[in-house]
């Protein structure tokens, strides 16, 4: 019987009654470990967080919660080895993958806690300058941002198991909010060994972090109208979370990250072997491979001139070519495997249903496995699809409406500028999408076209060349969400992020007494 990993919760480690579900190795197929989270008394345990967690935060500035931060970095540092080997058997990751996900959030944490530092030592923020309400300045309105008094639940998704936890919980613990997480099941393992060697560690007051892996039935139950939740996933589970009692009765803050068919666009007056085309290309495949497309902000559709796209999709096909993929423990692969046998399933099935309206001009399928057998891991090719010319790209809704969770992405051609924003729009909101170009007024003049339909604009061109972040990376001091399908939610943007755990009030009063809370 494999190892039954434990949750922490109410202050303490606490086995599920369950069997436990198995996680396995994608490559190898090997069960790992187990999570199981029935029985668990969630009301107690987020009544802990709030009252002794979220207490002993608040009792600290915010200099004091981002020297907490700085410790936990410190403590994850230590064991990034580890990390290291648990991303390769679990998410099936090649080391670059890894690092994105282990580092990135690493550095995320490191962040906050020089932005948190330099709150000094505050308990409170200040909103603004104080309004006059009467003709004398005698009375006025200051607006303050409080922490909230509850907790804060992250469900969060597969692909991200270690920055889909620090992006949240970096903010979270800053602004004085305890945190409960509860990673995705297929790859729990490196969220809960994260939060196991930070709480050994002791560098958090108890209760300021609980981690629940296994079945999430309950916690939106448990939850009061002080707390507040963000969830990462999939549309479907994003409404039953908006229309749950918690929502709609009890008016708990919602955070939604949900599908993105995210956008790729080279704008016209480029030629085939420009600098800002080259700088696509390589961008596309990049995207298309890192973390095996497994990522919500990687590149889905791109946009190209109609007389563009036979070179394009010949110079993206030919990166991807030289594409390995398999066992990511074998130093020649460079991609790794899917999350699971479902995953793949699913990105099969997402491929077959957009090739019914669009042609294949990479064929991820013809890609030799390495290390790694076929009917075992969970692997897949890098796959680019076309949609011909401009009239395809018109009647091929598919490609708009849907998102392939993997290596995929859909070739677009237009006919000119208007058209590509129209096309563009057609995604109906995204996280990201990237401009490529060399003209600074036309990517100046599009970025901002774009802005309502996004929440980040990527603008490369030859003068960024070598030091963009690119396109899918976030950054903590840039926003990251986005409207629409996206979901609507917004997290990071440096110290905007903060704002989703405290609570805006107006405080109206004499200007003496305003004068103390400044």
């Amino acid at each position: 019987m494999t190892e039954l990993l434990q949750n922490h919760l109410g202050g303490r480690w606490v086995a599920g009654s369950g069997a436990g579900t198995a996680l396995f190795d994608p490559v190898l197929g090997h069960e790992l470990v187990r999570v199981d989270a029935a029985g668990l008394d969630l009301r107690a345990g987020f009544a802990f967080a709030r009252e002794q967690g979220g207490a002993a935060l608040r009792a600290m500035s915010y200099r004091e919660r981002a020297a907490l931060l700085a410790a936990v970095v410190k403590v994850l540092q230590a064991h990034r080895d580890d990390y290291y080997a648990i991303a390769t058997a679990n998410s099936g990751t090649v080391k670059n993958d890894s690092t994105v996900d282990i580092d990135g959030g690493i550095y995320t944490l490191s962040a906050y806690a020089k932005l948190g530092d330099g709150l000094g030592d505050r308990h409170y923020l200040l909103d603004g300058e104080p309004a006059r309400l009467a003709k004398e300045p005698v009375f006025q309105s200051q607006h303050v941002w409080v922490p909230t008094r509850g907790l804060a639940l992250f469900i969060n998704a597969f692909n991200f198991p270690s920055w889909g936890l620090w992006e949240k919980a970096a903010p979270a613990l800053l602004s004085g909010v305890p945190v409960v997480i509860k990673p995705a099941t297929a790859t729990a393992w490196l969220t809960q060994r994260m939060v196991r060697d930070v709480i050994d560690a002791g560098v958090l007051p108890a209760g300021a972090l609980s981690v629940v892996c296994g079945s999430s039935a309950g916690l939106m139950d448990a939850l009061g109208p002080l707390d507040v939740v963000s969830f990462t996933g999939s549309a479907e589970t994003a409404a039953l979370i908006r229309s749950h009692p918690a929502v709609t009765q009890r008016s708990v803050r919602v955070n939604i990250e949900a599908d993105s068919v995210n956008s790729a666009l080279l704008l016209p007056g480029e030629a085939p072997g420009s600098e800002a085309f080259d700088l696509l290309v390589k961008e596309v495949a990049r995207e298309m491979t890192q973390k095996s497309g497994q990522k919500c902000t990687a590149i889905r559709r791109v946009f190209v001139p109609e007389a563009l796209y036979a070179a394009a999709g010949e110079a993206v096909s030919a990166r991807l070519a030289k594409t390995t993929v398999g066992n990511p423990r074998n130093e020649g692969v460079r991609m790794g495997a899917l999350v699971s046998r479902a995953q793949l399933g699913a990105v099969r099935e997402g491929v077959a249903y957009l090739q019914a309206q669009a042609e294949t001009l990479h064929d991820g399928a013809a890609h030799p496995l390495v290390d790694a057998d076929a009917a075992v891991a969970c692997c897949v090719g890098p796959t680019l699809l076309g949609t011909r010319n401009a009239a395809g790209s018109d009647a091929s809704d598919r490609v708009h409406d849907t998102e392939v969770f993997g290596p995929v992405a859909t070739l677009v051609p237009y006919r000119d500028a208007a058209h590509a924003l129209a096309l563009v729009a057609r995604g109906q909101g995204s996280l990201v999408a990237s401009l490529y170009g060399s003209d600074a007024k036309a990517l100046a003049r599009t970025a901002i076209e774009l802005a309502p339909l996004h929440g980040r604009v990527h603008v490369i061109s030859p003068e960024v060349a070598a030091h963009h972040t690119g396109h899918g990376n976030v950054m903590p001091q840039s926003l990251h969400g986005g409207p629409g399908r996206a979901g609507g939610g917004e997290e990071l943007g440096g110290l905007r992020a903060l704002n989703f755990y405290h609570r805006r009030t107006a405080i109206q009063a004499g200007t003496a007494t305003l004068a103390h809370l400044a």
